[in-house]
Formats: structure tokens, C-alpha cells, sequence
């Protein structure tokens, strides 16, 4: 597990770009061989702030990607169950996910798997807690009664079995959340904490993060910047990795 401290939002939000981008580029991606990158949740369409709507005006149209290559869980499907069954097979029939991409909210939940959920949960319908629900209304402008009470979610263990997990877990409000997910046990309550056990696992922090954290944590983890800095300088580009698709990562577990 590595766990990147930054001073900043801005920071960590530029590294976790870069980390990404080198990444794909490694990958190496081509007309039949895709990268798949996972994203948390579903929500219905006719809600403003729908993930399809907030997907494709914050990522999808600043990227080089097609249409077709973009699956969403739809919160509007007839039959809700049959589409988190879908979507797992999706998945699978993709050949499963390469890099996982997602945040944790306060009370140390990852996507949608709040406290109490399965550690080996798959997609499916989700209640939301009052927490959460509190956190997300924001996105609508405060208004509870417009904030979905259910949502659609990959479960912890369609996270887990991705090849390589990224979390960002970002201010203050979220430092306990990232203290029980790296310096205590797993546990259910606490979902994030599940990938302690994930052979790829990187957490990005800013410093109000961590302001939980023991202090020899902190001076462990900042120790090994200069190791985990390797990972993002410097930053690849596709001619170059065409060039040389035998170069090796320049550092992993």
C-alpha cells in the first residue's frame, strides 16, 4: 500500500492526474485493448446532478473517448437488479477493471458501501444513510428533498477486484475516516479499510487529511516521496511509450 501526503487539494488533485495518465500510457491502450477505468456510482438521469451528467462535464468530453466506451449504471432501469447484474458482467466480459478511481466520505465509506456492508459486496442498490445524504445536498443546493435516498453502487469486493486501487481522501472532515483505513484493522464499518489487503492500493492525501495520523506515520509515509514521486516524473507520452512498450514501470510494489 503507498499512501501519497500533499500539501494540498490542488496538489494531490494534479498528482493523482499525472498518476493516472502514466498509467494509461504504460498500459499501453489500442483499438482491441482497453483500459478500463472504474467509477463509483449511478444515479437516476432526471436528477440534475446525475452521474452521467456530472461524468460527462467534468471528464468525458476533455478526453479522447467514444461514447460506446462509456457504461454507467442507470438509476432509471426497469428492473434495478438486473442492471448492477449487467454491469458486473460487463465488467467481466472487459476483461475486469485496471485502475479504480474513488473518494470515501467521513464515515469512512467507499462509493456507496456505507457502514455495515459486505467487505465481499457486488453491485446493487444502495440505501443511503442521513450522513450521506447530508453531504451530498450540496449538489442541490441544500434542497433534502431533491437528494436521492437510494443510488446504484459497486460493491467493495467489485473495487477489490480491480488490479490497482486509487483513493483520494481530501480535508480535515476526513482525517478519522483515513486514520481508521490505514493505521487500524479492517472492518466492515469502516469499508475503506478493505484495501489494507489489496496488493495495489494507493491513498492520496492532502494534510488536513492527516491530521489523525500518529506522527511516525506521517514521517514514514513522507519518507517515501522521493520514491513515490518516480511514479509521476517524469510524464510519459504516448510516442514515446510506443517507442519502448518493454520499458519498465519505474517503481512498484
Amino acid at each position: 500500500m503507498k499512501l501519497i501526503i500533499l500539501e494540498d487539494y490542488l496538489q494531490a488533485s494534479e498528482w493523482a492526474a499525472k498518476y493516472i495518465r502514466n498509467q494509461i500510457i504504460q498500459f499501453g491502450p489500442g483499438p482491441n485493448k482497453y483500459f478500463i477505468l472504474g467509477l463509483p456510482t449511478g444515479l437516476p438521469r432526471d436528477h440534475p446532478e446525475n452521474y452521467h451528467s456530472f461524468m460527462w462535464n467534468n471528464f468525458f468530453k476533455h478526453i479522447d473517448i467514444r461514447p460506446t466506451n462509456t457504461h454507467i449504471l442507470d438509476g432509471n432501469a426497469a428492473d434495478l437488479q438486473a442492471e448492477c447484474d449487467a454491469f458486473e458482467k460487463k465488467i467481466k466480459e472487459a476483461g475486469g477493471i485496471e485502475l479504480f478511481l474513488g473518494g470515501i466520505g467521513p464515515d469512512g465509506h467507499i462509493t456507496f458501501n456505507e457502514p455495515g456492508s459486505s467487505l465481499v459486496s457486488r453491485t446493487r442498490v444502495k440505501t443511503l444513510d442521513m450522513d450521506t445524504i447530508l453531504a451530498n445536498s450540496w449538489f442541490f443546493n441544500g434542497d433534502l428533498s431533491k437528494v436521492p435516498t437510494m443510488a446504484l453502487t459497486v460493491g467493495v469486493g467489485t473495487v477489490m477486484d480491480a488490479r490497482e486501487v486509487v483513493v483520494l481522501i481530501m480535508g480535515a472532515h476526513k482525517a478519522f475516516a483515513l486514520h481508521k483505513a490505514i493505521e487500524e484493522g479492517i472492518s466492515h464499518i469502516w469499508t475503506v479499510s478493505a484495501f489494507q489487503q489489496h496488493p495495489h492500493a494507493v491513498f492520496m492525501c492532502d494534510e488536513d487529511a492527516k491530521l489523525e495520523f500518529k506522527v511516525k506515520t506521517v514521517k514514514y509515509f513522507k519518507g517515501l516521496m522521493f520514491v513515490h514521486n518516480k511514479l509521476v516524473e517524469p510524464l510519459y507520452s504516448i510516442k514515446e511509450t510506443e517507442k519502448s512498450q518493454s520499458s519498465k514501470k519505474p517503481y512498484s510494489d
